[in-house]
């Protein structure tokens, strides 16, 4: 059973409560109670809404462990209290992730939990999130983002993208397209705001790896050997290899094929290129062979991503 604290403060907002709907109908899906959620709060008792009413929560502590810790958002950026700072930094010590939804990221980044960290809000307040935290690095085109343990959206409505992607990490595509079904939203929304990123999975710890990272999706219609990443390093190919795995838990091949991936599906969902384009600038050479490592890597074909995109741009 997957334990989840969800966190509220006075004004907080009730639309981040449709992922608590998401692992409600995940539950259902899966004939059994695999999500448990309780709601906390610094002080415990009501807490109220922005709305004007109020929901009973339990005061969060130290002893109890979390699977998920998830940050409410309110709807204006509100002072962060060295209460919910302090249980922020101790759930990044021991939760195996936490989420903040749409403004939600500013508890984390208050908390320096964002420093050094790609993260996302709601457009509306990503330049003041960027502006007072300098050390965080904004994206605020993206749906949502996952940054090792650490989870970060756009706005409310994204907290459901952001719940979808955590279901099918816990349990498979399946169960989280049968959620989706049955919230009646897209499973995988498309757009410029790409839920995908092979960088943020890889996420280098020394500059050497990172240089390579940065080389290869730079220049993936080349071949990509571990010779030429190694060089690009500045390490031989058995010193670059043993530490291109350790750093980031991927062989040099593999990330590259990720990368490789997260460049086609980003072309086929602005649509202006065939899948035969498409394979040829992203390194693939040919449409059999992208095919196969979508199939590997997102477990659809590249049809299904443009048919989904096209979709959503007739859907908006």
């Amino acid at each position: 059973m997957h334990k989840i604290g969800y966190v509220v403060f006075p004004g907080f907002q009730l639309l981040g409560f449709a992922a608590v709907t998401a692992f409600e109908m995940a539950n259902l899906q899966l004939g059994e109670p695999a999500y448990q959620l309780e709601l906390l709060s610094q002080t415990g008792g009501e807490i109220k809404s922005s709305a004007g009413f109020g929901v009973n929560t339990k005061a969060f502590d130290d002893r109890t462990p979390y699977d998920t810790v998830i940050f409410g958002a309110g709807t204006t950026i509100e002072p962060v209290t060295p209460g919910l700072i302090e249980f922020a930094r101790h759930s990044l010590q021991t939760a195996r992730r936490l989420a903040a939804p749409c403004t939600g990221a500013f508890i984390l980044a208050e908390s320096g939990l964002l420093d050094g960290r790609r993260a996302t809000t709601h457009w509306f307040f990503a330049r003041q999130l960027r502006e007072r935290f300098p050390a965080v690095r904004v994206e605020e085109d993206r749906i949502f983002i996952v940054d090792g343990s650490v989870w970060t959206s756009a706005g409310m409505t994204a907290g459901i993208d952001l719940t979808l992607a955590m279901i099918e990490k816990d349990h498979g595509q399946d169960v989280a397209r049968s959620v989706a079904r049955k919230l009646v939203v897209y499973h995988r929304r498309a757009g410029g705001q790409s839920q995908f990123s092979a960088l943020l999975e890889l996420d280098p710890k020394s500059d050497r790896i990172q240089k390579s990272v940065e080389y290869a999706k730079a220049n993936l219609r080349s071949v990509l050997s571990v010779e030429e990443l190694a060089d690009a390093a500045g390490l031989s190919a058995r010193q670059f290899s043993r530490a291109f795995r350790s750093e980031t838990g991927q062989s040099p091949a593999k990330a590259v094929e990720n990368l490789r991936v997260e460049a086609a599906r980003l072309m086929m969902e602005q649509g202006r290129h065939s899948m035969d384009v498409i394979a040829e600038e992203t390194g693939f050479a040919d449409s059999d062979r992208m095919r196969r490592a979508f199939l590997r890597t997102l477990g659809q074909p590249p049809q299904t991503i443009r048919r989904n995109a096209r979709e959503s741009a007739m859907a908006s």
